[in-house]
């Protein structure tokens, strides 16, 4: 059977507010980086995982153990209460996040290639172009 989870941590970093969504599918984990920009209450938190959660981009998945949450409510609180404590994201959230970044920068790197090499080439058709007219006579 296959489990999935997901977790938002939302944490203040520089002058914006920022959330990181991890979603643990099959084993893998991957994340997304969300800018909120000022301080986000509950009830815009919860509204925007409502309407854009299904077009976030996650980033490539990364190998992690599923943990096991207890389902003593209690025990769960004081869970969260740890979590809350710690700041910053998790090391493994980390290693996405910059797989991620990685990834859209080969991506960049490869579209900007392409768009160059496609300007080029309407450059030299222009030009080769304007050869034959001359030559025509035109």
């Amino acid at each position: 059977m296959d489990t999935e989870s997901g977790k938002l941590t939302v944490f203040f970093e520089g002058p914006f507010w920022v959330g990181v969504f991890e979603r643990i599918s099959g084993g893998k984990l991957s994340v997304c980086k969300v800018t909120f920009g000022a301080e986000p209450k509950d009830c815009e938190v919860w509204d925007f995982i409502l309407k854009h959660y299904h077009g976030l981009t996650f980033g490539p998945g990364v190998e992690a153990e599923v943990k096991k949450f207890a389902d003593h409510p209690k025990r769960r609180q004081r869970s969260i209460k740890r979590q809350l404590q710690a700041s910053g994201v998790g090391t493994k959230s980390q290693q996405a996040l910059q797989m991620q970044r990685e990834e859209m920068k080969a991506q960049k790197k490869q579209t900007g290639k392409e768009q160059q090499e496609a300007e080029r080439q309407r450059r030299f058709d222009l030009r080769q172009q304007k050869r034959k007219a001359k030559h025509r006579g035109r």
